[in-house]
């Protein structure tokens, strides 16, 4: 097949995004189909025979000041680049919705030289793609999770009336609702982030399609030679995203003793303020460690080096940080909140806490760190789950047999 794999961010540094946009094509590429990746900045890295079309964007969103284009500052009274300044001054995510339209214009320059056969879309979900539907090729759209989920654990926050309406603007929830209705199909990672969409957008359960994330087994892989620091607890993720649970882990460090120390790996917040402060107020900054941005090797060694790694998220689509560790043999501790009871199992992977629980974090992790013989179990256990389950093979060849379903029903 001649697929175009289509991401408003494409580095898998941005986030899951890149992640599964990069992993997704490799796979594809390896099975023999012809990928074309139709991506925004930041651009992708690690594509191994892939066709890359970039698709322009000036992250007017992410800019205080200095939000002129370069090269040439006219460029920001273009239609989509001045809707895309205008909107982001009232707090506006307009990234998607903007990415949607440049996609059309591109994907009809392409259409000259190339006839797709499927356009997959990457949780864009932008007013553009009803143009998509225009080209008679069939769209599907991989849909994590709906935003619905972000901004309600937002509203879940203290906040003023100001900090309200920004989140009422930032989640484009009606765009989202409309178009994910009108695709051929929806592709999500998880059952249960499949009720989720039904629940929040109206899409019938017979239009979605689930396909779990895959995971790079040979880089998330043991250390055996790498000691262990005994104690020690290990987060990973956005911590100025209040889903995931960052709050209820530093709280329950409050109860477990002084020496016990966590490691929070947190690339995605270039200026972290809330999980600090916290840290301070808590009076356990000494015990708490924020990382940055790592690369991946980094990464690994980290988790390799943990006792334990907390996942105490309010919600997850499917949870990379909980596959990720498990794959590196690590025991998991992790909330029962969205997909991570279908990631961790109930097959010895790892212990599942209410969300919200900070007391409930602490007992469980008090338990593993008691008990080294079972802290190895679990880790053994986690690992052979993530080769059985996660695969980006096994994601890829699930999602070609989605495309041909969504081909056929098109014709």
């Amino acid at each position: 097949m001649k697929i175009a794999l289509l991401s408003y961010r494409g580095n898998p540094y941005c986030g899951g995004q890149g992640i599964y946009l990069t992993y997704l094509a490799n796979e594809l590429i390896k099975l023999g189909h012809e990928v074309h990746v139709i991506v925004g900045p930041p651009w992708p890295l690690f594509l191994k025979g892939a066709f890359v079309h970039r698709v322009e964007n000036f992250n007017f969103f992410g800019k205080k000041k200095d939000f002129l284009p370069p090269a040439n500052p006219f460029k920001i009274f273009s239609p989509l680049n001045f809707y895309e300044f205008s909107a982001s001054r009232f707090g506006v995510f307009p990234e998607i919705k903007a990415f949607s339209f440049r996609a059309f214009f591109k994907l009809i320059e392409l259409a000259r030289n190339h006839r797709f056969d499927i356009l997959h879309d990457n949780q864009c979900l932008g007013y553009g793609m009803l143009l998509w539907k225009l080209l008679g090729v069939p769209v599907v759209s991989t849909l994590h999770h709906p935003l619905s989920i972000d901004r309600a654990t937002w509203f879940e926050q203290p906040a003023d009336l100001k900090q309200k309406v920004k989140r009422v603007l930032y989640y484009p929830l009606i765009m989202q609702r409309i178009v994910s209705n009108r695709l051929d199909r929806i592709i999500t990672v998880s059952h249960d982030s499949a009720r989720e969409i039904t629940r929040a957008f109206g899409v019938a359960p017979e239009k979605i399609r689930v396909v779990y994330n895959g995971l790079d087994n040979r880089e998330f892989a043991p250390s055996p030679g790498l000691c262990k620091k005994p104690k020690s607890l290990i987060f990973v993720g956005n911590s100025e995203d209040r889903k995931k649970g960052l709050l209820y882990l530093l709280k329950a460090m409050t109860y477990l003793p002084e020496d016990v120390t966590l490691t929070v790996v947190d690339g995605g917040a270039p200026e972290r303020s809330f999980a600090p402060a916290l840290t301070d107020k808590y009076h356990i900054g000494h015990r708490v460690h924020f990382t940055g941005k790592i690369d991946p090797g980094d990464l690994v060694r980290l988790y390799c080096g943990a006792e334990i790694a907390v996942v105490p998220s309010l919600y997850e689509g499917f949870g990379f940080p909980a596959a990720e560790a498990m794959a590196c043999e690590l025991p998991v501790v992790a909330s029962t909140a969205g997909a991570l009871p279908e990631v961790v199992g109930n097959d010895g992977a790892g212990i599942l806490v209410p969300p919200r629980n900070a007391t409930a974090l602490a007992q469980a992790i008090t338990r593993l760190l008691k008990d080294p013989g079972l802290r190895q179990r679990m880790g053994q256990s986690a690992r052979r789950r993530v080769l059985r389950l996660f695969t980006w093979e096994n994601a890829a060849r699930q999602m070609v047999e989605v495309y041909k379903e969504a081909i056929h029903a098109h014709r």
